[in-house]
């Protein structure tokens, strides 16, 4: 399937007003700080692993193609970080509330999300696709209302190679842990439309929202080219503490989008031959010209 179809197929899907994203249409922009560990440091000479403050841009979101959703319907959450490099690029990472992905196959994917629109019919196609099953199970689990992003943890899913200085590569999955729990939450509740966003404003008020950036490091039979595949006994390392400290000004009121690309690479970053990954450079280039012509 050519991005063009894919692109044209979700947006019907989803009906979401023009010059939005594809999916993740609603969200908002966030401003913080991530600072990594010695040991990500060890593992990786990116410039956003040297272990000093770097500046982040994030991306909080719900998953549907259209703007216009609700906050209490359940759905998949979305957390983009943008990491700013040494040389002005970034590094970008996509999180959600998903632990797995369904398919290697792009055209399956928009089939799935097709499909699960219709709650109804949407078990017909699961049992007409079994195989789908165990994974669409477990990524059910990050379909819910969600009380606030600050509690969610959010899932990149693909594997990166990490290069150190002597250009060794090991290969990472991340995950964004929250360090915020039940005990920490206001006192106010927040029921509206858009209750993500104002009792995430509301908890900014009182201080920073923390994630601990995780990596699982793979070893022996864990495969980086499939997003499909759990890394069972994987060991994982605290790669880094993520802050966001304040709401951003919007960069695309101007009307100029902002991209986070999951496929932008900087020096001691590199992608797997994973074809979901691959296909979604071109995919969002596609979505990112019907949002500004």
């Amino acid at each position: 399937m050519e991005p063009t179809e894919a692109i044209d197929r979700l947006r019907a899907a989803y009906g979401g007003p023009d010059g939005h994203r594809t999916l993740h249409a609603k969200g908002r922009f966030y401003s913080g700080t991530f600072t990594a560990t010695p040991e990500a440091t060890a593992l990786g000479r990116a410039g956003h692993l040297d272990a000093t403050p770097r500046s982040v841009l994030v991306r909080w979101s719900s998953a549907s193609g259209n703007a216009r959703t609700k906050d209490p319907s359940p759905d998949i959450r979305g957390m983009a970080v943008k990491f700013a490099g040494d040389d002005g690029r970034p590094f970008d990472l996509l999180g959600q509330t998903a632990r797995s992905f369904p398919t290697q196959d792009p055209a399956e994917f928009v089939r799935i999300a097709e499909a699960s629109l219709n709650q109804l019919t949407f078990p017909l196609f699961l049992l007409r696709h079994p195989r789908l099953l165990p994974a669409m199970v477990r990524g059910l689990k990050g379909l819910t209302a969600h009380h606030s992003f600050a509690e969610t943890a959010f899932y990149p899913l693909h594997a990166y190679g990490w290069l150190d200085a002597e250009g060794r590569r090991t290969w990472v999955r991340y995950e964004f842990r929250p360090t915020a729990t039940r005990d920490d939450r206001l006192a106010e509740t927040f029921e509206g439309r858009d209750r993500l966003a104002e009792e995430i404003a509301a908890r900014l008020a009182r201080g920073p929202v923390t994630h601990e950036v995780w990596v699982q490091v793979a070893g022996e039979g864990h495969d980086p080219d499939d997003v499909t595949t759990a890394w069972r006994g994987a060991r994982e390392l605290l790669a880094g503490r993520l802050e966001v400290t304040a709401e951003a000004e919007d960069p695309e009121a101007g009307g100029s989008p902002t991209v986070f690309d999951p496929t932008r690479t900087v020096d001691g970053i590199e992608l797997p031959n994973d074809p979901i990954l691959l296909y979604r450079r071109d995919a969002y280039t596609e979505s990112v010209s019907r949002r500004t012509s």
